[in-house]
């Protein structure tokens, strides 16, 4: 019985690790009491049993037995076993509140009987039936292999069947979370530890928003989960505990206060809250007007300029008078007198800052004409030449050649001939 004893003992600290392992209350006792059968002889004999049960998932049990088969007057065997049981109540198979719980099990032992002692193995079904919260009636069948022994010169090995029922006690229900309500009634069985709980066992939830206290940032206001329990009350998507406005959609970028007008003055301190888009403000969110004209600079063609609204903010246009200029019969040359008028028009333009010139050459009717088209052009040219020579740009001066077709006068004499041999100035206006 030394080996005996000292395999009771390793289980016994096997079944104290897992104590240490998981402090949780899982264990139950079994007793119970049945009858048994040798496989290879005739008799039947009385078994009392005990066992105790550690829970490991909703799926297993392990289970320390111990059977005693009895014949008249004498101890036919002791078996010491360790079982792992399966069950089916499992909430996935059936439900772990079934009234009716079956179960397989099987595991290893070390009997002894009459002849020799050593290892064996057991396996078979059962079921539980509860009648309390703490109680259950078991009952069992079982196969018990025996071990190899020698009597009278012959081997013998005597294999056992059982049939045994009992009551299995719960040590106190199961609390996985340790937050004071047992699992039967625990409706949030994975409360982290430390959470206070309600007698559901689920965490608190003071604002009733679905966000519980310990993942609250905002526990006494219903808000959203997206914002951790706080509540975005202009819907903006900054709750409104890091909300500058929170009555009043915003952005982000000004701690949820609104900005209406894009020029990145919030409203509260926007003294021109309807600026056009795009527009640049100063300080007090007010469109800049450089001239001061009273056009803003984004819609001021001049910004740097005074000149009128009506003029989109540009000075007004001042049309000019010039004389028309001459050219002698088959010539493109400037004379004298259309030099000296030219002469007071670069002065006039180029004191100006902006103007805009069109030349219009022409012929009389003397000649063909597309040789007087030609020469239209050539007088016009000598026209923007001799203006470009004296400093005007030729990005506002432009040119027109018309042939003999836009006669000044008729070309019904020599007189009227010698005014349609011309340039003219077609658009002359200039900014001062």
């Amino acid at each position: 019985m030394k080996k005996f004893t000292l395999l009771f003992l390793a289980l016994f600290f096997v079944m104290g690790s897992l104590i240490a392992q998981n402090a949780e209350n899982k264990w139950a006792i079994g007793l119970g009491a049945g009858v048994d059968g040798n496989l290879e002889e005739s008799y039947i004999g009385f078994v009392p049993e005990f066992y105790l049960s550690r829970y490991l998932s909703p799926s297993l049990d392990l289970m320390l037995k111990n059977e005693l088969g009895l014949q008249t007057g004498s101890l036919d065997f002791n078996d010491l076993l360790l079982n792992l049981r399966f069950k089916f109540a499992n909430g996935t198979i059936m439900d772990e509140d079934a009234a009716f719980q079956p179960y397989l099990f099987g595991g290893a032992g070390y009997m002894s009987d009459n002849l020799v002692e050593g290892l064996n193995f057991n396996g078979g079904l059962g079921a539980k039936l509860p009648i309390s919260p703490n109680t259950s009636i078991y009952l069992e069948g079982a196969y018990l292999s025996g071990i190899d022994a020698e009597f009278h010169g012959a081997d013998v090995k005597h294999d056992f069947w059982k049939a045994t029922a009992g009551l299995e006690f719960a040590l106190g229900s199961k609390d996985s979370d340790g937050d004071g309500v047992k699992d039967k009634k625990d409706e949030c069985p994975g409360t982290p530890a430390g959470v206070q709980v309600d007698e559901k066992g689920c965490p608190l939830d003071r604002d009733g928003d679905g966000v519980p206290d310990y993942k609250d940032d905002c526990p006494d206001e219903a808000g959203a989960a997206k914002f951790n329990g706080c509540p975005d009350t202009d819907g903006d998507g900054i709750p409104d505990k890091d909300d500058d406005c929170p009555e009043v959609a915003g952005l982000a970028k000004f701690n949820g206060c609104p900005d209406t007008d894009e020029d990145g003055v919030i409203d509260s301190k926007d003294k021109c809250p309807n600026t056009p888009k795009g527009c640049p403000v100063d300080a007090d969110g007010c469109p800049l007007d450089s001239d001061g004209d009273g056009v803003i600079d984004c819609e001021d063609k001049c910004p740097t300029e005074k000149g009128p609204a009506s003029n989109n903010g540009c000075p007004d246009w001042v049309d000019i008078e010039i004389p028309t200029i001459y050219f002698d019969l088959n010539k493109a040359v400037l004379l004298d007198e259309g030099k000296a008028e030219l002469d007071k028009l670069a002065d006039q333009l180029n004191g100006s800052k902006e103007y805009d010139i069109v030349i219009g050459g022409h012929t009389c009717n003397v000649g063909e004409e597309n040789y007087n088209k030609g020469l239209s052009e050539k007088r016009a040219q000598a026209v923007v030449k001799y203006l470009l020579m004296k400093g005007v740009n030729n990005a506002y001066v432009g040119s027109n050649n018309y042939g003999e077709d836009n006669p000044a006068v008729d070309n019904n004499s020599r007189n009227n001939r010698k005014l349609n041999r011309r340039a003219e100035f077609e658009v002359s206006k200039v900014r001062k």
